[in-house]
């Protein structure tokens, strides 16, 4: 049975011309009925999401603030996990607190880096160009610096930047449907994507980045993955790149360290003053690149930051707009977590979920897949169903910009860019780099007019391998 798996996806990329050939469309829904002689798949498309592909993992809840010494461990909790008090901790970067101006030697390259507020207001929002405190006596100082990309970055809160987000970083395979990017990591941070997020797996004790499940993608450990990150984070010195990982097993925290701790990640790990953070209580984006501490990790599902405070607990800190949609009106509700007040959503940070999939049910296998075929409006700057038009609704819905923007294959939309234009816009600076990728990374792009045909061949693997064990 095992070598019939590993011969079946060749078999099916044989006919994949006949598979593709028997779809039908009727309404809202795909039926599609194909034989290739050892393997007859018969299913649905549908058109809205099933309850079961969306989450249902433990959401954390805080009252308070639990307070972090400066040696990062937990000194006080109230009542517990339930509770908290604020607190503060210290930097390790040569930064003064408030709006002053924050001076570096630790490298000739980097002259000044500004702290403190900003000025201004884009589409409503508290995300705008920033300026340097000045005095009546003295010569204004001018941050010359880039922070992620931007000098009026560097004065700003994390929590007041719209960052692009690449959905399923590591998932990059030419050909394979459950492929989320063209381009591999290094390419994805090189042009300017600063939340990598991903789904992890535990299989026989060792942590594997897999869509769904590892039988239909597996593209390696998740320490070698980190390794990779880390030496960019390294080698980008005035950059801060944020970690979102799917805990799809629910598995214990402490599987995390392992891999975290030899990949050298972190050295560069951003452990919170509080627990959980506030939208305002995040440092801003020059005090975290002076400190050292330039990678934020999240996690969705089973954080314990009384144990490992840095790994940060998503829901507690963040909230999601539907997940992994398959609606093209892209609504800016909540909905991770559950039953979340408006104050609360209103005091931390949002990400929107702009990575549009179908919905694929076939052989009772439910999986969700990209909607490759959309890419070039999903990812616009504006019209109907656009990344640029779900923004603007957000921003006028919450008065503030998305923190994140999650997207599939970032290269994409109406021109190379798109989605940087979009957050370029929503931060209120101009985004003038070039965009995307390599030429040798660009053959791993999966073209939408194949993905009815992916997706047959993908739902059949995953239907031969679950039937085989």
């Amino acid at each position: 049975m095992r070598l019939i798996a590993h011969l079946l996806p060749l078999l099916l990329v044989a006919v994949l011309p006949a598979l593709a050939k028997d779809d039908t469309t009727k309404d809202d829904k795909k039926t599609t009925s194909a034989t290739d002689g050892i393997l007859t798949l018969d299913g649905t498309l549908t058109s809205s999401i099933s309850e079961a592909t969306v989450p249902t993992g433990h959401y954390l809840s805080y009252t308070s603030t639990i307070t972090l010494d400066n040696g990062h461990t937990v000194t006080s909790t109230g009542t517990g996990a339930e509770s908290t008090v604020t607190s503060s901790s210290s930097s390790n970067g040569t930064t003064t607190s408030g709006n002053a101006t924050m001076v570096s030697t630790s490298s000739e390259s980097l002259t000044l880096l500004v702290g403190g507020g900003h000025t201004g207001a884009a589409n409503g929002s508290t995300n705008a160009t920033a300026t340097a405190s000045t005095s009546a006596s003295s010569t204004p100082v001018v941050n010359t610096q880039p922070c992620n990309g931007y000098t009026e970055f560097c004065s700003r809160k994390y929590s007041n930047i719209t960052m692009v987000a690449a959905h399923n970083s590591p998932f990059v395979k030419a050909g394979n449907a459950a492929a989320n990017q063209a381009f591999p990591v290094t390419d994805q941070l090189d042009d300017g994507v600063r939340m990598l997020q991903f789904q992890v797996h535990l299989i026989n004790s060792t942590l594997y980045l897999c869509h769904t499940t590892c039988d239909l993608l597996n593209v390696g450990t998740l320490e070698d993955y980190l390794t990779t990150v880390t030496k960019w984070i390294k080698t980008h010195p005035y950059d801060v790149v944020t970690i979102l990982m799917g805990n799809y097993d629910y598995v214990a925290p402490g599987n995390f360290t392992t891999p975290i701790q030899n990949s050298g990640l972190m050295d560069y790990v951003f452990t919170p003053p509080k627990i959980p953070m506030a939208l305002d209580d995040w440092p801003t984006v020059s005090n975290m690149i002076l400190s050292g501490k330039r990678a934020v990790i999240f996690m969705d599902y089973q954080a314990n930051q009384t144990a490992y405070p840095w790994l940060m607990d998503e829901f507690s800190q963040l909230w999601e707009t539907p997940f992994s949609p398959t609606d093209s009106d892209f609504p800016c509700t909540e909905q991770r977590p559950p039953n979340l007040s408006q104050q609360d959503a209103e005091d931390r940070m949002y990400m929107a979920n702009h990575n549009l999939n179908i919905d694929v049910s076939i052989a009772s296998i439910s999986l969700l897949l990209p909607n490759t075929a959309a890419l070039n409006q999903t990812n616009a700057v504006s019209g109907y169903g656009s990344l640029g038009l779900m923004a603007q609704n957000c921003t006028a819905m919450w008065n503030r910009p998305p923190n994140f923007l999650l997207v599939d294959y970032y290269n994409d939309g109406n021109f190379n860019g798109s989605v940087f234009e979009v957050a370029a816009e929503m931060n209120n600076v101009t985004y003038s780099a070039k965009c995307c990728g390599t030429a040798s990374a660009a053959s791993n792009l999966m073209p939408g007019v194949s993905t009815m045909g992916a997706l047959l061949v993908m739902a059949g693997v995953q239907f031969l391998v679950s039937s085989a064990f």
